[in-house]
């Protein structure tokens, strides 16, 4: 299973700082690929680190030549922190989950839901805001139930 990124930081030296979808901030200083892969030495270069972008939830890319997949980051980095993501990303997560247990492709989802295989991918990136209905019908498509909870605080 991938682990998609949504959010990277460039940090002192080589230092990068990815937070994941499932909540983890990882932080991962590229020097240790120095040795692997040379023309990453390029990216001592602050400018250049800094111009880098999360190219989709799998990649940073700084050029044609230079670029890391954000599994590296999430297997061999430290994990810093663990962050609380807002509802949208939940329930991202959730159906990207869901969908990933159940064997399914998204355009295999939406052709069970109805729901346009590009909605899929929003809601998967935590980019859209699904209805209730429409995650009760996905949930359904994918053998499963929706649930939702709301967690109070505890009395002190």
């Amino acid at each position: 299973m991938f682990h998609r990124a949504v959010e990277v930081t460039f940090r002192e030296g080589t230092v990068l700082e990815v937070l994941f979808q499932d909540g983890a901030v990882k932080q991962y200083d590229l020097r240790v690929l120095f040795e692997k892969y040379p023309q990453l030495r390029a990216l001592e270069d602050r400018e250049l680190f800094r111009s880098g972008k999360l190219m989709g939830p799998y990649g940073i890319i700084w050029n044609e030549e230079l670029d890391l997949e954000t599994e590296t980051i999430y297997q061999d980095g430290i994990t810093i922190r663990r962050e609380a993501l807002p509802s949208d990303q939940t329930a991202a997560r959730a159906v990207a989950h869901a969908r990933a247990q159940a064997g399914l492709s998204q355009r295999q989802l939406a052709e069970l839901t109805g729901i346009d295989q590009s909605d899929i991918s929003k809601i998967e990136r935590g980019v859209a805001n699904p209805s209730l209905s429409t995650l009760e019908r996905i949930a359904s498509a994918l053998g499963g139930k929706l649930t939702v909870s709301i967690r109070m605080p505890e009395s002190a």
